[in-house]
């Protein structure tokens, strides 16, 4: 099935004319009970159609025996029968003509080979009359803005502008009933279930489109295809800010981590990557989850990260301002009318600078005086207004003036934090009706305020960017892996991993294969001299730790007597590896060591590292990753991300480094291992970084192919 007609029975999910529920029960506590009872309380104005092999009536509507009696067209099918009548019943489905399924039905894939296989099936028959399904093994679909409730939920979400799609329908259970409790509404709750067909890709392309959908929140566990994945959110995120909690292990351990990007990549690392680089913003629960999802709900974006804290109490300005440095935001200065406005209004001991102290005898109208002017300040984006119970604090007055100062400013994002118990409660109500996100921590308040202005920032950075591409010859790379291939090998030998990246336009020092002494002395008069030998052998990756590696070799007789001794050191630590022979190379200068590699994420692809190289990699640890293909931005931002890219700018009298030179270097690497899916790791360590000018050279090159 095409993406657009993907897309075209998501929009019949959302807003069917019609809706058999297969599997309908009169009996309550039965799911088809449930997913009945929730269908006609919520409201849903089009036909409903409960399927039972009993018939009689169930709720006021007549029942049919099997879906093929209804006389009408059906769009949505709800299956709620055991799995083993599944399949029969959705070919049943395919030949009345029904446009789309929810198959709430557990027993497929999550419960070993015969589901997985069942789930297959299913998928085939969807896909051979153009059905679109949703689940297996799910909660469901509730649509806010029809509206329609098409789940076994225990209840219906107010309606709202947040689109929420989860990959654990129980999960979603439980965000449901909290949220009637915090009022939190939302346009579209859907659960992704086995996820057999229709996944988070195709929902938040249709949440982009849907207009009553602002803020798209998702929880997901696995993504089904990563590229799709980066390619829809891609196009959302400027439109909408999408909010993810990850969970779970992704099952990238299917490769074979013998580089040092392998072992450095952890589970998690092609998921980071991903979503920096489509704009998606990842929380690290629930609550932050819809802490950010409130306060976006209410409030404009912040147009920048300066923010004024009003308060009536010291401790808790001096924890919020705390709080605002460690988010990335900053405790703005104020201007010099708001200053003079604040030192003629409030008292004499109040802090008329930013935190604004308005004292413990800050009445309603003193907070009016300062929230007023903190909006009103050019150099401020955003204002936090903090309050403690004190004696004479005015705690529902301020509330309610906190509200109407909203209303008077409302095109900058206004965060109260009302610290307290029983008192609270009313004034929370009052703030949370005036369209204030109001929390019980300042820390709260800040996190869901910085990662607004994180998507901000994500979203602006989002470019057309062209892939760039480099004149390379991909046929003589080709040539090599296949003539490895052909001798059964995965590990390329270092003069075949220098020939690729030589065939790339990588820049590398020079290196041959030798397989006698005489041959060694022969090319290294060829190189020149001083030159560095290492052992060749498919089985040894790291030369040094078994004496394979011999450097700075200035004569013939030097290379002969390194050339043996290298063989009888690899014999001794490594009796039966298999040896080619030794690789005779160039030594070139002595540059800032560096490392890039790649290893390939199973949902993802190429994973590209960048960092501090040499022989500390593994224990410094100083790298950052993005997926190829890369633009050069994204470059920019892999390399800012290390710390060595302080020392690549020139400290304490250095010459800054050829960071132009290195930016290339790392789109070529991302353009072979995007053109070549042959190659599943590879490392360049160390790569040598020289000054501004002088380029770059890949000194030592790893490379491991598929089988």
């Amino acid at each position: 099935m095409k993406a657009m007609d993907r897309q075209q029975g998501i929009d019949v999910l959302f807003n069917p004319r019609s809706i058999a529920v297969i599997g309908a029960s009169a009996k309550r506590g039965k799911l088809g009970n449930n997913v009945m009872r929730n269908l006609i309380d919520s409201g849903f104005d089009g036909k409903i159609y409960p399927i039972n092999p009993k018939g009689g009536e169930i709720l006021g509507h007549t029942v049919y025996r099997k879906i093929g009696d209804i006389p009408g067209e059906v769009d949505v099918a709800v299956v709620v029968i055991p799995a083993k009548f599944v399949l029969p019943v959705v070919e049943e489905c395919g030949q009345k003509g029904v446009k789309a399924l929810i198959v709430i039905t557990a027993g497929f894939k999550e419960v070993g080979h015969k589901g997985a296989e069942a789930e297959k099936k299913l998928v085939e028959i969807c896909e051979k009359y153009g059905m679109v399904l949703q689940g297996p093994n799910c909660l469901g679909l509730i649509n806010l803005s029809r509206p329609y409730n098409a789940s076994f939920s225990s209840g219906t979400p107010e309606k709202g502008t947040i689109a929420f799609a989860s990959q654990s329908g129980a999960l979603m259970t439980g965000i449901l009933d909290w949220s009637l409790m915090e009022k939190i509404g939302f346009s579209k709750f859907v659960s992704l279930g086995n996820k057999a067909q229709l996944d988070e890709a195709d929902f938040v392309e249709a949440f982009g489109r849907d207009p009553d959908s602002q803020f798209i929140l998702l929880y997901i566990e696995s993504v089904a295809d990563g590229k799709k994945f980066m390619e829809v959110c891609r196009k959302v995120v400027p439109k909408k800010p999408i909010f993810v909690v990850k969970s779970g292990v992704s099952q990238a351990g299917a490769r074979a981590a013998s580089s040092h990007t392998g072992s450095l990549a952890g589970s998690d690392t092609a998921y980071e990557a991903a979503f920096k680089q489509c704009g998606v913003i990842r929380a690290d629960s629930i609550a932050e989850l819809f802490d950010v999802a409130n306060v976006y709900d209410d409030m404009h974006l912040p147009a920048g990260n300066r923010v004024a804290i009003v308060t009536n109490a010291g401790g808790p300005g001096i924890l919020t301002t705390d709080a605002c440095e460690a988010n990335g935001l900053e405790v703005t200065q104020l201007s010099p009318e708001t200053i003079d406005f604040l030192k003629k209004h409030l008292p004499p001991a109040a802090s008329v600078y930013n935190p604004i102290d308005a004292l413990g005898t800050a009445s309603a109208e003193d907070y009016r005086i300062c929230t007023e002017a903190a909006l009103r300040d050019e150099n401020v984006d955003a204002v936090i207004v903090l309050l403690t119970p004190q004696a004479m604090t005015q705690i529902p007055e301020t509330a309610q003036v906190l509200v109407e100062v909203h209303k008077e400013y409302p095109h900058k994002p206004l965060l109260a934090v009302f610290m307290g118990g029983n008192s609270m409660v009313y004034p929370r109500i009052v703030l949370t009706d005036g369209n204030i996100p109001v929390f019980d921590f300042p820390e709260r308040a800040v996190h869901a305020l910085a990662e607004l202005y994180k998507y901000t920032v994500r979203r602006d950075s989002l470019k057309d960017e062209e892939i760039p591409r480099f004149p390379v010859d991909r046929e003589r790379a080709m040539k090599v892996i296949e003539r490895v291939r052909e001798e059964g090998r995965r590990v390329l030998l270092g003069s075949e991993a220098h020939e690729i990246a030589e065939a790339y336009g990588i820049p590398v020092a020079r290196i041959r294969l030798a397989r006698t002494a005489d041959e060694a002395k022969a090319i290294a008069e060829e190189l020149g001299y001083p030159v560095v030998l290492k052992i060749a052998s498919p089985d040894i990756i790291h030369k040094s730790d078994v004496g394979g590696l011999k450097v700075g070799l200035k004569t013939p007789e030097e290379v002969e007597t390194a050339f043996r001794e290298i063989l009888e050191n690899v014999k001794e630590h490594k009796p039966k590896a298999i040896i080619y022979g030794v690789d005779v190379q160039e030594m070139v200068e002595q540059g800032r060591e560096l490392i890039v590699g790649c290893s390939r994420d199973v949902q993802f692809g190429p994973l590209i590292m960048f960092g501090a190289g040499g022989i500390f990699v593994n224990y410094l640890k100083d790298v950052a990753f993005r997926l190829a293909p890369m633009t050069r931005s994204d470059v920019g931002e892999l390399i800012s991300e290390t710390k060595i890219s302080t020392l690549l700018k020139g400290v304490r009298g250095q010459a800054p480094s050829d960071t132009k030179a290195l930016e290339d270097i790392i789109l070529k690497v991302s353009q072979l291992v995007t053109d070549i899916e042959d190659i599943v790791e590879m490392d360049i360590n160390p790569l040598f970084g020289y000054e501004r000018g002088k380029g770059v050279c890949a000194v030592d090159v790893k490379m491991t192919i598929s089988g």
